[in-house]
């Protein structure tokens, strides 16, 4: 890698984080928790935000930005639950980033929020690299991927706070070792909160509410 291509990806990282800074001090404002939801194609971060959003809804107020490289198939989804979406297509963009994040902020009303939900374009690779001002980064992982795939994409499991394990309900189909899954992720990033999910049967489903929930009571008293 050239020394004038390493200096131009810094100058791109280092704009992109002085705007997820701002991002991240008008959410801490208004005490709206967010979540930047990392995963491969496929993994069903979208089914997981309808299945999540249909357990928080009655006690939180909830938003999505909902980014793709291209349609608005999956921002359309979470509409029909009944919270504001901003779609945003990235038009062969890899990944989010906080400026595209900040200009859908201003479609949404701060003040009527308690969460915020971030589901970053499908890659392990860009988007664990652009900070979106964020709370956290959700890395998520369906047993049908491999259980190597912390250790071939690991800045991703480093840079998050939890990893989801999802499509739990399939293990019995697939040639998948959760606990192998796990102990990779955990060698990555030893802090790692670690939960497993089916969207389908609604395994753990419960448990990853309750740490969102938590998590915005902290933010509340924090604001």
């Amino acid at each position: 890698m050239s020394a004038e291509r390493v200096d131009v990806e810094q100058k791109v990282l280092s704009a992109n984080d002085q705007i997820a800074s701002e991002v991240r001090g008008r959410l801490a404002g208004h005490g709206v928790f967010s979540v930047n939801i990392l995963s491969s194609p496929g993994s069903g971060k979208t089914t997981l935000l309808e299945r999540t959003v249909d357990l928080l809804k009655p006690s939180l107020r909830l938003a999505v930005v909902a980014g793709d490289v291209q349609t608005r198939n999956d921002a359309e989804r979470l509409e029909r639950h009944g919270i504001p979406v901003q779609a945003i297509e990235t038009g062969g963009g890899c990944h989010l980033n906080a400026r595209q994040v900040s200009e859908s902020l201003e479609s949404l009303d701060l003040g009527e929020m308690d969460l915020l939900f971030i589901e970053n374009v499908g890659n392990l690779v860009c988007p664990s690299s652009f900070d979106l001002g964020e709370s956290r980064k959700v890395v998520l992982l369906s047993v049908t991927e491999g259980e190597d795939k912390p250790l071939k994409y690991p800045a991703a499991f480093r840079r998050a706070g939890v990893l989801v394990v999802t499509k739990v309900d399939l293990v019995p189909h697939v040639e998948f070792s959760t606990q192998t899954a796990i102990e990779n992720a955990l060698s990555i990033n030893p802090d790692l909160v670690v939960l497993s999910t089916s969207s389908y049967t609604g395994e753990g489903l419960d448990s990853w509410a309750e740490w969102l929930t938590g998590q915005v009571t902290e933010c509340k008293q924090g604001s």
